[in-house]
Parts: structure tokens; sequence; C-alpha cells
């Protein structure tokens, strides 16, 4: 039960962070293209990676502080879902190359970020 609280604590602090993340992105890029998404996923792969470099490198986490973070808050702030519905948006508009380049460079730079940050670790580890 204990886990189980640990990840809802940290899936509803994930969602307000990603609701505030995506409202004060839109506030500064506008919402013509859903930068707001692009940023949380693509920090979300950063955190992902350093976590997992730290957790590789000896840096201790409870399992439950493993839940609230990565299963709780990452899995709540990054979503998969939001970025299919703002691939298909775009290409509803017909906008083909930006949806392309949204979906393309949205997974590639994820990836990229997720080996940046477990490189990051790396580096002070």
């Amino acid at each position: 039960m204990k886990m189980v609280l640990m990840i809802a604590a940290g899936g509803a602090m994930g969602a307000v962070a990603r609701y505030g993340t995506v409202v004060a992105v839109g506030r500064l890029t506008g919402i013509g293209f859903p930068w707001g998404t692009v940023t949380v996923n693509l920090a979300g792969s950063f955190i992902l990676g350093f976590l997992i470099g730290a957790l590789a490198h000896g840096f201790s986490l409870s399992q439950e502080m493993r839940g609230l973070i990565v299963v709780g808050f990452l899995g709540a702030y990054t979503t998969f879902s939001t970025f299919s519905l703002d691939a298909v948006t775009l290409l509803e508009r017909g906008s083909w190359w930006p949806a392309f380049g949204y979906a393309a460079g949205s997974v590639i730079a994820g990836v990229a970020l997720f080996f940046m940050g477990l490189r990051v670790w790396r580096l002070f580890a």
C-alpha cells in the first residue's frame, strides 16, 4: 500500500508540474505548435536518463522513492497520449511537415536527451 501511495503522490506532482510547464511554455511560444508537450517529454527523458545513470552507479533510492519519481512523477509529467493528440491535430490541420518534424524530432531528441542525462551523471559520478 505504501508503494501505491508514493506512486499516487508522484503522479499528482508530475501532473501539476506538466500543467504548469505546458501553460508557461504556451505563454512564451503561443499555441500554434505543441512546444509545451515537447518541453515536458524532452525534460522527462533527460531526467530519467540522469536518474538511471545515478542508480546504475551506486546512487541509492528506496523502491518507494523510485516508484514516486519514475512511475508517478515522470509517468504523469511526460505523456505519449498528448504527444499523439498533438501530432494528429497538426495532421488534421494539414500541417504535414510540422507534424512529421514534431513526431520525428520528439522521438530522436527524447532518446538523445536520455543518453545525455546518462552521460551527465557519468561525468560527475
